[in-house]
């Protein structure tokens, strides 16, 4: 199978990776190339950017944070896996529970994550309202405002198990300006602290230029 042009850039970014992390990114595009044509979750004129705009997109809190192993991440409104599969792939000694409400998109990111072999995912169809456990850091891309997300899930943040280099809580992929969504964040609790940062810090192109990682803890 020839490779995409696009897997060069995970591979500029992300030297780092051994053999079956390198197969597992390869795979990526032509499964959802596949299921894209049967099951929607890629907009049919990103799908040949799936490399920058989704797979290493995601992979910018991988710039942010290194998880430890048995850290557990939520990924909310995954969609067909972002961040949650390529993630899943970088930290295969973590636990990723990826959900949303609609259920065909997690029946692609099930099937392409049991495609590439991942066995640290869990998929989950329904409203995260409804989720049990508690998890390290819960994250999410575009999914809706930072406020309406805390609100959805700032019970599931575990509060007792602190091994990473960073505090629990919520890491964000967003765009433009986040001034009135941490303003609107800040008067349901005044306690939390909200990071921004640039992902142009991280990655070239203009893709990533009004791109940013929200942190909350």
């Amino acid at each position: 199978m020839e490779n995409h042009p696009g897997i060069e850039t995970i591979l500029r970014y992300f030297p780092e990776l051994s053999d079956v992390q390198k197969e597992q990114f390869h795979q990526l595009f032509p499964l959802y190339l596949e299921w894209n044509s049967k099951i929607n979750v890629i907009s049919r004129k990103d799908i040949e950017s799936l490399y920058e705009k989704h797979v290493l997109h995601s992979l910018a809190i991988a710039k942010f944070i290194s998880f430890k192993p048995s850290t557990r991440v939520l990924d909310i409104g995954t969609g067909g896996g972002f961040p949650g599969i390529p993630l899943a792939i970088l930290f295969p000694d973590s636990e990723f529970t990826l959900i949303d409400s609609i259920a065909k998109k997690i029946t692609v990111a099930e099937n392409v994550s049991e495609a590439i072999g991942l066995k640290n995912t869990d998929f989950v169809v329904g409203r995260v309202e409804q989720l049990k456990e508690n998890f390290h850091f819960i994250t999410a891309r575009a999914v809706a405002q930072t406020e309406q997300l805390y609100r959805w899930t700032n019970r599931y943040i575990e509060e007792d198990e602190q091994f990473n280099n960073k505090i629990n809580g919520y890491i964000f992929l967003k765009g433009g300006d986040l001034k009135e969504e941490i303003s609107n964040l800040k008067q349901i609790n005044r306690k939390l602290h909200a990071q921004e940062h640039p992902l142009s810090q991280w990655f070239e192109g203009e893709f990533f230029e009004t791109k940013k990682l929200l942190y909350i803890y």
